[in-house]
């Protein structure tokens, strides 16, 4: 339901100062409860995507071209697959590589790895090389989606975490994550359609499951055009529960 509205938006169905459907005339277009409609106009307005004024409705926030995603979980970046695409650069395959290695905590330098461009209609906003154990990644190679993924340029909507999930022994449980800025280089400028050396932001991901083994190591580039981050912070309340968006 999000997704389909947050298209909407993006097509420009509902420009600046048009009111967006009521979740009484949503319910009765689509046949969906009332609970799915109300959790779909909830994510929205957390992402930035819309507004709501009391007494007059809701409305779309004026967009400046750029891909916005709210994240507050891991189950946030398994969504990217509803409105955004994966188009292969380099299909999987077994890598020698000392750091990535060191990152998976394996016993030798060798790892499997892909690299893809995210797209979002039609646009690239983020360039990704994936590292994952050798035991791993020769399940993901068996997985259907991933035989569809075989060749350089292949699109799916899908998530390599969504998939690792399933060929992995425990479920994700985490990922530390460190952000920077940093000139790009020739070969992520010209997978994200930018200048060598603009600066852009890259961010690693270090995936693990409930017992800390790690599960994934994603190095992401983002062309800072094209794509607007946003991170939710949630408090604590003294029990030590996560307390909820307000």
């Amino acid at each position: 339901m999000a997704s389909g509205l947050r298209r909407a938006i993006a097509a420009g169905r509902y420009p600046a100062g048009q009111r967006l459907p009521t979740e009484a005339e949503l319910v009765s277009a689509t046949g969906l409860s009332r609970q799915t409609v109300r959790r779909a106009f909830q994510e929205l307005v957390t992402d930035g995507a819309i507004y709501r004024v009391r007494g007059r409705g809701t409305f779309a926030v004026p967009g400046d071209g750029k891909y916005l995603r709210s994240f507050g979980s891991v189950d946030d970046l398994m969504a990217l697959s509803l409105d955004t695409e994966m188009q292969v650069v380099e299909p999987l395959h077994v890598l020698a590589s000392l750091d990535a290695a060191s990152g998976l905590e394996v016993d030798d330098d060798m790892v499997m790895a892909m690299s893809f461009v995210r797209l979002h209609e039609g646009a690239p906003f983020c360039y990704t090389r994936v590292h994952v154990p050798l035991r791993l990644g020769r399940r993901l190679r068996e997985l259907p989606e991933l035989a569809g993924l075989a060749e350089p340029g292949a699109r799916a909507r899908v998530t390599v975490i969504s998939l690792l999930e399933r060929v992995s022994e425990q479920p994700i449980h985490g990922a530390l994550q460190n952000a920077t800025a940093e000139a790009a280089s020739a070969e992520v400028a010209r997978r994200l359609g930018c200048a060598p050396g603009r600066p852009v932001l890259r961010i690693d991901r270090l995936y693990r499951d409930r017992d800390l083994r790690p599960l994934e190591l994603a190095v992401n580039h983002f062309n800072p055009d094209r794509y607007s981050y946003r991170l939710q912070l949630r408090r604590v309340d003294p029990a030590g529960r996560q307390a909820g968006p307000r």
